[in-house]
């Protein structure tokens, strides 16, 4: 027997109308917002390339290795170039096995910023480390200021590949800016004055090696509290001195060190008092 092609037609009509709901998925109600929320977004992490920007486009694009953005350098007559390789709502892979104030895995809470500079290299005077371009660093500070804004990033959170995992990694290096960026206001500085009224006593009587192992605790690393100066220890000493006092980084204890620490922690403890600021709305959406 012949089906009715009316019949069939009705039914194909029925099928293809339960095909379209199932295609406009879940119906959910967005009236209602709620109050206790912040971006997940916690930590902004700088690094440089080590490789020039053919090279590191090519290992952010194409590897297991990428960040959120990569800020080229000069590029014949082009002037330094922002690009966005992973939407801030996704996690990039930059940072690896990492720490700061008590977080770890910070891939899964940071946006990652790689700027092509070449890093460290063998020169007449030993390991000497590549100057950044005025222009870039501009271009930087412009794209953090954005970030930091969207996101509500505290302020200590902004911090370098090194001072996250500094027993592996140095970047972004002594010739890093650090100070433009706090001037910027994009990051803490120690208060000079606070360091100088501290250094003095320091200077009398320099604090034991536990100490410094509690204050770098403090202020953010992941350091041994076993009161040894051993190699992880002076590593985190040196990211440290390499951040706030690029002039020597030797991971030696010293007075200056100690009165910069303790600034920082006292400044840092002023800021988490302050009333947590919200992050705005619509936000966009290495491990080495």
């Amino acid at each position: 027997m012949t089906p009715c092609p009316h019949r069939m037609t009705t039914a194909l009509l029925v099928v293809a109308a339960l095909l379209g709901g199932c295609a406009t998925g879940l119906k959910i109600d967005t009236s209602h917002t709620a109050v206790g929320q912040d971006s997940r977004v916690q930590h902004l992490v700088l690094h440089f390339t080590a490789e020039d920007f053919p090279r590191s486009l090519k290992i952010l694009t194409q590897g297991a290795v990428s960040s959120h953005y990569l800020v080229s350098d000069r590029q014949g007559d082009n002037a330094p170039k922002i690009y966005r390789l992973v939407d801030e709502s996704r996690r990039a892979y930059h940072a690896g096995v990492s720490s700061w104030k008590g977080a770890s895995s910070l891939n899964a809470s940071s946006i990652g910023i790689e700027i092509v500079n070449r890093g460290p290299r063998k020169g007449p005077n030993g390991v000497e480390f590549e100057d950044f371009d005025d222009e870039q660093i501009d271009l930087v500070i412009e794209l953090c200021r954005q970030i930091i804004k969207e996101h509500a990033i505290r302020l200590d959170r902004v911090v370098g590949h090194s001072d996250i995992a500094p027993t592996r990694k140095n970047d972004p290096g002594p010739k890093f800016p650090w100070k433009r960026f706090a001037d910027a206001g994009l990051m803490l500085w120690p208060d000079a004055a606070l360091v100088a009224q501290k250094r003095p006593l320091y200077e009398q009587k320099l604090p034991e090696v536990k100490w410094f192992q509690e204050r770098m605790q403090t202020h953010g690393f992941l350091v041994p509290q076993h009161g040894e100066l051993d190699r992880a220890t002076r590593d985190v000493i040196a990211a440290f001195q390499m951040k706030y006092r690029p002039a020597r980084y030797d991971g030696e204890p010293d007075a200056e060190t100690a009165a910069l620490v303790d600034a920082l922690i006292v400044q840092a403890a002023k800021l988490v008092a302050q009333p947590a600021r919200p992050a705005t709305s619509g936000a966009e959406a290495m491990h080495k």
